[in-house]
């Protein structure tokens, strides 16, 4: 486990292009179209727990880069920069180049389904890992 913001501002040369998180994490997935665990959150402080299950092949982690505190919210709070994070669940960048990864062409008389599930959860001990 590794705290989000650890690594945040690394002088890794992706973190420093994307000012921050914008990394696609490849999962290891069951059967096609089977739910798997892509990712949990949690903060020590609150007990806050995000978990995140899906039937995409992969997931996005995203930490608010182009954010510059233009933007106010309703509460008055300013967002800026790394403030914040998301869980993006999707196929891969680049997937209609690379044969290689799980195919995004879809034929006029298919239908796409995917199932994402974000599971929250306060003031409690860590619910196991799904399996």
């Amino acid at each position: 486990m590794m705290p989000i913001g650890a690594r945040l501002h690394s002088a890794f040369p992706q973190m420093v292009y994307a000012h921050g998180y914008d990394h696609n994490f490849v999962l290891n997935k069951g059967p096609r179209d089977s739910m798997t665990f892509a990712a949990r959150a949690y903060d020590p402080r609150t007990g806050r727990v995000i978990d995140c299950l899906t039937t995409e092949p992969g997931v996005q982690v995203y930490t608010s880069n182009g954010m510059n505190g233009s933007v106010v919210g309703s509460s008055g709070t300013t967002y800026r920069q790394t403030e914040a994070f998301t869980l993006e669940t999707q196929h891969f960048p680049d997937s209609p180049n690379k044969p290689n990864f799980p195919s995004t062409e879809l034929k006029p008389v298919q239908e796409f389904h995917s199932t994402t599930i974000f599971r929250f959860a306060t003031d409690a001990p860590l619910p196991p890992l799904p399996h």
